[in-house]
This record gives C-alpha cells, sequence and structure tokens, in this order.
C-alpha cells in the first residue's frame, strides 16, 4: 500500500514488486489504484492482483501474510483500515515527514524484506479502539451505527461552531467529568504521539494498554489529561442543553455529527495491529522521539562554568 500521488514513491513500488516476484516468488496483492499505476508503466505487472469490492476487502486477511507500506504513518493508519478483523503483520518503509510507526528505510528495503521473510521478526502490538455513535433516536444501546476502528484517535470537537464543546462523559457508567473547551481527544498509546501529544497528553509506549483522555483546550486551569485502563468503556454524551452540535472525527476522516442526545461509545478493540520492529518496540519508539521531535535536545552544560565548593 503506497502514498498517493507520489512519483517517487510509484518508482520505488514498481521496482520493489518486481524484486519481490523475481526473486521471492511472492503473490502480491496492490491497491485498485496503485494497480491501474502498474499497468499504464508496463503490462509487465499483469501478475499483480487486487480487490473488486467490499466483499473481497472483508476476506483480505485470509489471503495476505505481510503488508508493506511505502509512505508515512498515514499510509499506515489507512492500512490498517483495510482490516475489520484479524491484522497482518504490517512493514512500513518511511518516506513521508514524520516517522513513528515507519522505522524501515527504503534505500535498505532488500535487506529489510530478507531478514523479515526468513523470520523471526520482533513486533509491536499496537492497540485499536472501537467507536460507534448511539443516536438520541436509539430505542436502545444495541441500536448503534456501523462501528469505526482507531489506530490513534477519535476526535471531538466544536466544529465551526463559536460556542464552547459541551460533553458529558463516563467511564464504565461512573461519570468523570464535563468537558467545556474546544473538544476531546481520546487516544490509543500509539496515538500519543500524534494530536494528544500536541494538545498536551503524556507520550506513551505504544504497548502499554491504556486509553488517552486529553481535552483540547480546556476552559478550565486544572483539567489535566488522564490515562484509562485499556478494559474501560468511555461514553461521551453532548447533553440536551448543549448550545450546538459536536463533530466526531476518526484518524481524521469519516467526520460525523453529534447532536444533543447522541453519544459516542468507544472501547478497545479485539484486534490489535502487528506492526514490525527494526530492533526492537522500545528502541525503535525512542528513537523516533529523538529523531522526529528532537526530544530534550539541548546544548550540553559547560563544564568549566562555576562549581561547588
Amino acid at each position: 500500500m503506497t502514498k498517493p500521488n507520489s512519483t517517487s514513491v510509484q518508482i520505488l513500488c514498481a521496482e520493489m514488486i518486481r524484486w519481490m516476484k523475481e526473486h521471492k516468488k511472492l503473490n502480491i496483492y496492490v491497491e485498485p489504484r496503485v494497480m491501474g499505476e502498474l499497468l499504464s508503466e508496463s503490462s509487465y505487472f499483469n501478475f499483480v492482483q487486487t480487490w473488486k469490492d467490499e466483499k473481497e476487502i472483508l476476506s483480505l486477511h485470509t489471503k495476505v501474510d505481510l503488508v508493506v507500506t511505502l509512505g508515512g504513518d498515514g499510509t499506515v493508519l489507512w492500512a490498517a483500515s483495510m482490516f475489520k478483523g484479524p491484522v497482518p503483520p504490517i512493514v512500513s518503509f518511511s518516506l513521508g515527514s514524520l516517522g513513528f510507526m515507519t522505522p524501515f528505510h527504503s534505500e535498505q528495503y532488500r535487506d529489510c524484506l530478507d531478514s523479515i521473510l526468513k523470520g523471526p521478526i520482533s513486533i509491536t502490538l499496537r492497540h485499536r479502539m472501537q467507536c460507534h455513535v448511539i443516536r438520541d433516536a436509539a430505542k436502545n444501546e444495541y441500536e448503534t451505527e456501523e462501528p469505526i476502528l482507531v489506530l490513534n484517535e477519535v476526535t471531538i470537537d466544536r466544529g465551526i461552531s463559536s460556542f464552547l464543546a459541551n460533553l458529558e462523559c463516563y467511564c464504565d457508567n461512573s461519570f468523570v467529568t464535563r468537558v467545556q473547551g474546544d473538544g476531546l481527544i481520546l487516544s490509543t498509546t500509539s496515538g500519543s504521539t500524534a494530536y494528544s501529544l500536541g494538545a498536551g497528553g503524556s507520550m506513551v509506549h505504544p504497548q502499554v494498554p491504556g486509553i488517552l483522555f486529553t481535552p483540547i483546550c480546556p476552559h478550565s486551569l486544572s483539567f489535566r489529561p488522564l490515562i484509562l485502563p485499556e478494559h474501560v468503556t468511555i461514553r461521551v454524551q453532548v447533553p440536551f442543553n448543549s448550545r450546538s452540535p459536536a463533530w466526531a472525527s476518526f484518524d481524521g476522516k469519516d467526520r460525523k455529527q453529534l447532536a444533543a442526545g447522541d453519544a459516542l461509545v468507544c472501547s478497545m478493540a479485539p484486534w490489535p495491529v502487528p506492526t514490525a520492529c527494526q530492533i526492537d518496540s522500545t528502541n525503535d519508539f525512542l528513537r523516533s522521539i529523538h529523531d522526529g521531535l528532537h526530544w530534550n535536545l539541548r546544548k550540553t552544560q559547560s563544564v568549566d562554568g562555576p562549581q561547588d565548593l
């Protein structure tokens, strides 16, 4: 799976597919868009397979043993979203701007894939959240909209409204708080270095099980972010006295309006996303925050200054 609208990615994709077929004798599936790009380049790629509809996508996990992504973290999010149940291991090559989930360098793709195909490999199990909307008109809590899986976060915000978001939050039916501000982020630990981080949330190792509860610009100085255990169910409801609706977005897409009385329910999904590590989970995580964020980068204090006697 590849980042769209990139000539360099298209060239690398064609080169990598050719190498995998000729040297590794693999059966290769690509997205329909990529299939069109390959065939427009050369009829050589007739051996490549793709899928036609949603039904075939649902059975992809029975045919695919390994997913290779060429792009940034957004490409990994897109690849994970294709699998609603079990997810094959994802090998992600960094061709984006920030790479918290893309530890492999495309220049060494032959050695990387050679090593991964021989095995064994170290993986990071990245938890996903399952989210569904319950409308005020629903007769019971089981009458919900189609669930949506997120690998990074679900965001509930005030959209274009000039009024503060007004959200009532519950954790396993216990009242947590009322959010009054720009909104709320419910994040996985993999998503802790994404939007949640920009809103003041902690950076959390992706294999720590938990859900981050991070307010966006809260109108309260004492509203600090929380980290809740993975087994809880979180319910965010727009109260009937809210001045305006709220909006929910899932990994930055599939935006849905939440009117007064509507609720968003989130819990940990049963199927995590395994991503291949370059070294191991902790080493890859620490390297990503050092390289991507320049975390705690500072000039070393001079040794020839004043000293205690």
